[in-house]
C-alpha cells in the first residue's frame, strides 16, 4: 500500500481496557480492535494518550502494541507511540522497542522533545538529534499530545519533518484551520500526512486537503467519521449536517474522558469495566455526565439512520 493511501482516513486513538485489578484486559482489547476495523477505520493509533500510555510500563506498552499489531493482522496499518520518557537515551530505547513490534510508523510526542519554557529552536535541535539516533528504515510521526503540556509544531519543524523523508504522520491538535492550511502547504508533495484531531475544524480541513481524522470521538462513533472523510465532497448537504453534529458531540470529551468512552464500550459489550489508571470514575457516575453522554450517543444513532449506516 502506498503512503498516500496508508496514512489517510480515520485513525482512532485507541483505548486500553483494564480488568477489576486495573491490569490490561486482553480479551476486551481484542474485541476493541475488531470493532474499530468493522467500523471501517483506515488505521489504528496505539499507545497514545487515550491508551493511558503515561500510566503503562515500557514492558506493558510493548506487549500492548505487539498484541494490537498481531490482532489487526494486516487488515489495517498500526502506528504507535509510548514515547513518554524525559531523557534522550530512554526515549531512544522506547522508540526502538515500539519499532520492534512491527508498527507502520513510530510516533514521537512533541512535548517530550523540549521543556515547556524552551524555544522552538531548542525543540528542532532535539528533534533532529533524536531522529538521527533512530534507524533510517523506521517510519516516524509526531503527535501534539496535550499532556503534560501541549507543544504545537512550528512551521520550521513541520517543514523539516516533511523534507527529511522520514516522517509520515502528524496527529494535529492545533485546532486552527489557518494553521492546518499552512501545514498542508508545507507537506505538499511529501510523505507527510496530517490527521486532524479536532472535530470542529474537520470538515473545513478536509476541504482544504487534510488527510484525515485522528481524535478521541472515534472511540464512540468511528463509522460517522469514516462516512464524513469518504463522502464530504459527493454529499455536501449531509456532510454539513453530520459535521454540525460531530462538532457538538465532540464536546462530550470533557465528560471524564476516557471514562465516558470506556463506559460506552461496556454498554456495547466490548469492555468488562470502565476502569482507568489515569483518572477515577466518581464524577462521571455521580453527576449528570453519564446521562449527557448517553443522550449524545442516542443522537448519533439518528445520524447513522440518516446516512443509512447499520
Amino acid at each position: 500500500m502506498s503512503d498516500e493511501n496508508k496514512y489517510s482516513g480515520v485513525w482512532p486513538v485507541m483505548l486500553t481496557p483494564f480488568d477489576d485489578h486495573r491490569e490490561i484486559d486482553w480479551a476486551s482489547l481484542g474485541k476493541l480492535v475488531d470493532w474499530y476495523i468493522a467500523s471501517g477505520v483506515d488505521g489504528l493509533f496505539a499507545a497514545c494518550q487515550s491508551s493511558e500510555m503515561f500510566f503503562l510500563s515500557d514492558a506493558e506498552t510493548a506487549r500492548l502494541v505487539r498484541f494490537i499489531v498481531e490482532r489487526a493482522d494486516g487488515r489495517v496499518p498500526v502506528v504507535a507511540s509510548g514515547h513518554t520518557a524525559a531523557g534522550l537515551s530512554q526515549q531512544v530505547e522506547q522508540l526502538h522497542a515500539i519499532a520492534g513490534c512491527g508498527v507502520d510508523s513510530v510516533i514521537l510526542i512533541s512535548n517530550r522533545l523540549a521543556q515547556q519554557e524552551d524555544h522552538n529552536g531548542a525543540f528542532l535541535l532535539n528533534l533532529c538529534d533524536l531522529t538521527a539516533r533512530l534507524p533510517k528504515d523506521i517510519n516516524l510521526g509526531i503527535y501534539e499530545c496535550p499532556y503534560p503540556y501541549k507543544r504545537l509544531l512550528s512551521d520550521e519543524a513541520v517543514r523539516w519533518c516533511a523534507e527529511s523523508g522520514r516522517y509520515t504522520f502528524i496527529k494535529d491538535t492545533c485546532c486552527s484551520l489557518e494553521t492546518i492550511k499552512r501545514r498542508l502547504a508545507l507537506v505538499k508533495g511529501t510523505r507527510l500526512h496530517i490527521a486532524n484531531a479536532n472535530a470542529q475544524t474537520l470538515l473545513a480541513s478536509l476541504k482544504a486537503g487534510c488527510h484525515g481524522y485522528s481524535g478521541v470521538m472515534a472511540n464512540v462513533h468511528p463509522e460517522l467519521y469514516v462516512w464524513l472523510c469518504r463522502n464530504w465532497a459527493a454529499q455536501p448537504d449531509k456532510a454539513l449536517r453530520l459535521s454540525n453534529y460531530l462538532s457538538v458531540a465532540a464536546l462530550a470529551e470533557s465528560l471524564s474522558y476516557p471514562v465516558c468512552a470506556k463506559d460506552y464500550q461496556v454498554s456495547i459489550g466490548n469492555f468488562a469495566t470502565a476502569l482507568c489508571r489515569s483518572r477515577g470514575a466518581g464524577s462521571y457516575y455521580s453527576s449528570h455526565e453519564q446521562s449527557t453522554f448517553q443522550q449524545m450517543v442516542a443522537l448519533g444513532r439518528e445520524m447513522k439512520a440518516l446516512l443509512a449506516l447499520p
